[in-house]
């Protein structure tokens, strides 16, 4: 679940892997020091975050969804944004399910609770996200603007 700050984009050729409302998305590109892949989280306004698999990638885009965003820049290296942390148990679960130091296990003790408590905590953040993306698109459909500026990260215009 290891994870790092965004290489430069000319060290490698990203290929979208998924992509999600609001210009967020997952881009895929081959790891120049190793042979594989990696997996970077892209938002507007965002440092971005580098992934070794897409199933990380993923969860953090969920997480970043259900906060309506947030930016970690100040948080130090083992710091969680205040969105995160407002935002609840399951949140930060996910969360930390995502930063290299930590893994079900971890997160099950540091919590106390059962691996099967925190899979229940990772599986609402999903579905909230899913829900809050799916708003989002069906406001767009109908032509509804969701935010005056979607490159604003944290600040997503919407109360979905």
């Amino acid at each position: 679940m290891s994870n790092s700050a965004s290489p430069s984009p000319e060290t490698r050729s990203e290929r979208a892997y998924r992509t999600y409302p609001l210009g967020v998305r997952i881009v895929e590109h081959d790891d120049p020091d190793e042979e594989g892949r990696r997996y970077g989280f892209r938002a507007p306004d965002h440092a971005g975050r580098e992934f070794e698999d897409a199933d990380t990638a993923a969860l953090y885009a969920d997480v970043y969804f259900d906060v309506n965003g947030f930016v970690e820049a100040g948080t130090g290296d083992r710091g969680v944004p205040p969105e995160i942390i407002q935002a609840g148990r399951d949140t930060l679960a996910a969360y930390f399910l995502t930063q290299p130091y930590a893994d079900a296990d971890w997160v099950a003790s540091f919590y106390g609770k059962k691996r099967a408590r925190i899979e229940r905590y990772v599986a609402a953040v999903r579905r909230r996200a899913e829900e809050i993306r799916d708003g989002v698109e069906a406001l767009e459909r109908e032509g509804t603007p969701v935010a005056d500026d979607a490159s604003v990260g944290g600040r997503m215009g919407t109360d979905i």
